[in-house]
Order: structure tokens, then C-alpha cells, then sequence
């Protein structure tokens, strides 16, 4: 793995005592998370724990009610308080959204574009990058991720792992500072999820920051630097993988894991 983001930086990331309610009911009860440049955050916890929620809260596609969130140390501004709160530069969350690529669970590739347009589309329109070059790129990376020969098919003619491998590629190709994924393997069947798997394992290897939330314990500990564990909007217990999956201290989490280990 690539050498870590020295303590005098910023971190990529980084969240403070956030808060999110959708009307009277609170999500987010004062969270804090960071990722520091090539470190590997997991978000577990279950159902309604609030995971989904905080990862579109730091892509801005959620406005949070209160705490702060920075981007490699710029905090974003904001605007009117509680519910009303809303980013006050949009010019500063576009800037910042293209440089945080998220992953979504359902792929969310436009169905009438081939797997290569997919990848390309937005280098080209949103960052306004030379079409020659972005496609050099795109073809590179959907080898990559093992789809070298899918360029010119549709996502209908795919499979879902193939089709999360191209998602993975094409947030990949904005060249962004972290990637965010929310649940990629959870709409899988195991052997279409172990395609993915390996596709994010090997990022990690590579030094890439990600932010990931996963119902897949194994690959939270094969992965990750650090694991965070919500329980009803808060922060329930944190640390090292080794710590949380081998020697939990709270007795939720305890529960939480053998649920997993049973399931």
C-alpha cells in the first residue's frame, strides 16, 4: 500500500458533530469521521443505523442540519440554520463533488449509453476534458476492473457485477481525491459480489482513500484502516479492524456481529 497522508495534512475528509433529521426524526446525532489521504474508512451497523445517510451527507447530496464538513481542510459554507440549512456556494459543492466519486448500491448507469459513454460522459461534460484522451482513459480503467471487452455493450447486457465493475470505472475516471461507496455488493449474488470484492480490495491496495458502506464483514476487515460501528445515529464503537471484529468492547456490536456470523 502507498505511503499514508502525513499528520501535518488535512484529512481528504472530515466530519464534525453532524447532524441530520429528516423532520422529526433524527438520523445523525453529532458523528464524527475522517479519512486521511489512502486510508480505508468502513461504515457498518444496521439497518436504519444511519450509514447511507452520513456517506451522501459528506457527497453533499444530503444537507445536514448542523457540525461541519471539510474537504482536505475547507470547510463547507453554509447558509441558514437547522432544517433550512443549505450549502451556500454552489460553485463550492460542484468543485468538491467531482473530486468525492460515489459508488452506488443500484450502478445507476444511463441505460441508453454503452459501458465506454457511461465512463466517459462526465470528464468530458462536467470536467469539459479533450474526448480523445478521456476515451484512452475510460478503456484503460474498464480493464482494470476486468471489462476490457464490455466497451460498446449496454448495462442491460451485463451482468450486476459487471455493471457495478463499470460504475467503479467510471467514478474512476473523474480522477477524484476519494471514492464513496455505498453498499456496492449488496444487490449481488455471492459470486457476482466476489468480482467487486476484488475490484475494491485492489484499490485499496493502491493507496486509494475510500469511505465504504458495507454489509460484508469480511471485506470491511480485509480492507479497511479503520471501522466505524453506528447504532441509531451515533458512533457506537471505532478503531482498527483487528480491534472491532476480534475484540469488541460494547455490547450492541457484539450482538451486531454474531447476527452477522449467523446470518
Amino acid at each position: 500500500m502507498t505511503e499514508k497522508q502525513s499528520s501535518t495534512q488535512p484529512p481528504v475528509i472530515e466530519i464534525k458533530n453532524l447532524h441530520k433529521s429528516y423532520g422529526d426524526l433524527e438520523v445523525l446525532k453529532g458523528v464524527d469521521i475522517s479519512a486521511k489521504r489512502g486510508d480505508v474508512v468502513s461504515l457498518i451497523g444496521s439497518s436504519g443505523s444511519g450509514k447511507s445517510t452520513l456517506l451522501r451527507c459528506a457527497n453533499l447530496l444530503e444537507d445536514s442540519q448542523s457540525g461541519e464538513i471539510l474537504f482536505e481542510g475547507e470547510p463547507i459554507r453554509w447558509k441558514g440554520t437547522g432544517l433550512n440549512r443549505r450549502p451556500a456556494d454552489r460553485a463550492q459543492v460542484t468543485r468538491i463533488r467531482t473530486n468525492l466519486s460515489m459508488v452506488f448500491q443500484q450502478f445507476n448507469l444511463w441505460a441508453h449509453m454503452t459501458i465506454l459513454q457511461n465512463v466517459m460522459e462526465a470528464p468530458v461534460t462536467v470536467l469539459g476534458e479533450d474526448k480523445a484522451e478521456v476515451e484512452t482513459r475510460a478503456r484503460a480503467l474498464l480493464a482494470k476492473v476486468g471489462i476490457g471487452d464490455k466497451c460498446d455493450v449496454y448495462p442491460a447486457q451485463m451482468s450486476g457485477g459487471q455493471q457495478q465493475r463499470a460504475a467503479i470505472a467510471r467514478a474512476l475516471a473523474m480522477q477524484p481525491k476519494a471514492l464513496l461507496f455505498d453498499e456496492p455488493t449488496s444487490a449481488l449474488d455471492p459470486e457476482l459480489e466476489q468480482e467487486v470484492v476484488k475490484v475494491i480490495k485492489d484499490l485499496a491496495a493502491e493507496g486509494r482513500t475510500m469511505i465504504i458502506v458495507t454489509h460484508d464483514m469480511r471485506l470491511a476487515n480485509d480492507v479497511s484502516d479503520h471501522v466505524v460501528f453506528l447504532h441509531k445515529g451515533l458512533i457506537e464503537e471505532e478503531g482498527p479492524p483487528e480491534a472491532v471484529f476480534n475484540t469488541p468492547k460494547s455490547e450492541r456490536l457484539q450482538q451486531f456481529l454474531s447476527a452477522t456470523v449467523s446470518a
